[in-house]
This record gives C-alpha cells, sequence and structure tokens, in this order.
C-alpha cells in the first residue's frame, strides 16, 4: 500500500489527446496529482530526464518511478490503484480492448490527423477511410452507454480524442467526418463522455485546439494562409 500514497505528477501538454487519457484515467481512480504543463516546442531538461528515450509527453512521475506512453501509463495505474478498474476482468475481453485502441489509433486517429492537414485527393481519400473506422466504432458501441458498457472504460478513455478534438480537425481540415445520422451511437456516446462529471472540466479549450491545429496545417499547407 506505501508505493499508492507516493507524489503523483503529470508531465503533459494542453493540446495532447493522449495526454488526455492519462489525466481522466487519474480522473476517474481519484488520484490527486500534480500537473505539469510541458512545452513541447521547447522540451525542458525535466521532460529529457524522465523519457530519454522518446523525449514527449505524458510522463506519469509516481514517488521516484517515470512511466511513459499513455497506454501503458494507463496499465501500470490499473494495476497499481484498484479503484475503479478501467480494464475488464476477463482475459479476452481485455484482448478485444487492445485490439480496438490499436484499430483506432491506426485507423481513425492517424487518418483523422493528416485528413486535417492534407487537401485535394489526399484528403478526401483520408476523410473516407475514417469514415469507415467510424462506421466499425458505431457497430461496436450500438446498444451501450459506453465502450465499456454502462461505465466509462480503459476504450472510452483511449478513444476520448473523438469527443473534443475530432470537430477541431473538421473544422480546421473543412471536413466532415462524423455524421450523427449515420453514427448516432458515437454521438450520444460523445454526449455522454462530454457531459460526464469528472471529465466535463478536464478538456482542453476549443480556441488552444483551434490555434495549435491551425498551427499544424499551416506547417503543411502555407499557402492556404498566406
Amino acid at each position: 500500500m506505501g508505493s499508492q500514497k507516493e507524489e503523483v505528477k503529470l508531465i503533459s501538454f494542453l493540446c495532447s489527446p493522449v495526454c488526455r487519457r492519462v489525466e481522466w484515467g487519474l480522473r476517474l481512480k481519484g488520484i490527486d496529482y500534480e500537473y505539469i504543463e510541458e512545452d513541447i516546442f521547447n522540451k525542458s531538461n525535466l521532460l529529457l530526464e524522465l523519457n530519454p528515450v522518446h523525449k514527449k509527453v505524458p510522463v506519469l512521475v509516481h514517488g521516484n518511478k517515470a512511466i511513459a506512453e499513455s497506454l501503458v501509463i494507463l496499465e501500470y495505474m490499473d494495476e497499481t490503484w484498484k479503484q475503479y478498474p478501467l480494464l475488464p476482468q476477463d482475459p479476452y475481453e481485455r484482448a478485444l480492448v487492445r485490439f480496438w485502441i490499436k484499430f483506432a489509433d491506426e485507423k481513425v486517429m492517424y487518418g483523422g490527423y493528416v485528413a486535417m492537414i492534407s487537401i485535394g485527393e489526399e484528403q478526401e481519400k483520408r476523410v473516407n477511410e475514417v469514415r469507415k473506422g467510424m462506421d466499425k466504432l458505431e457497430e461496436l458501441i450500438k446498444g451501450k452507454r459506453f465502450f465499456g458498457g454502462d461505465r466509462i472504460g480503459f476504450l472510452d478513455i483511449a478513444l476520448g480524442w473523438i469527443t473534443y478534438l475530432l470537430p477541431v480537425w473538421e473544422e480546421v481540415g473543412s471536413t466532415k467526418i462524423l455524421d450523427p445520422l449515420k453514427c448516432p451511437a458515437i454521438s450520444a456516446w460523445v454526449n455522454n463522455i462530454l457531459n460526464h462529471p469528472l471529465l466535463k472540466d478536464c478538456l482542453p479549450p476549443k480556441d488552444d485546439l483551434l490555434a495549435y491545429n491551425h498551427r499544424r496545417r499551416k506547417q503543411f499547407n502555407p499557402s492556404l494562409y498566406d
């Protein structure tokens, strides 16, 4: 029990969806933590010391231990703090969660980001790919309040970026990926996440997300901003 009482710090970045995963997990488990905002464009010595391999956020510091990578951190948290389990107990159900996270990261998150920074045929191709991915997720959540069932689970946290970041990517890239008429279950899930009492106050400000992602799009398409 002693290690559970040690100080917890989160090295994070406001506009990072993978950092938000960790903060949501901490909130749901009721863990007190110190939030440390990182300047990813001018990385601190602290970050470089804590994550010398990837030099990326998020990093969770628990006592004298530093853990990197959002999904690794969430699994560490689930094994360290038993309250509010995030992963299912059944090994097969856990395997399914990990499968769908990999699918969503590769097909939906990556594709959505590329669609946001792209133009023309490449953007159209990516938008169509992400819509197909969304169709798969729609089938997965049909009939449920959350991907975890009646409560938010590991998969909900991993896909949580869809609720607040995807609309920003759509606006910045002038695209439409999530159609409420075609994906009513996901649309309902978005509202359930955004209105959750522990998470609704833990969302990055939309203006900051817009500014950051316009900056990213401009890097790839400077002529659009002349």
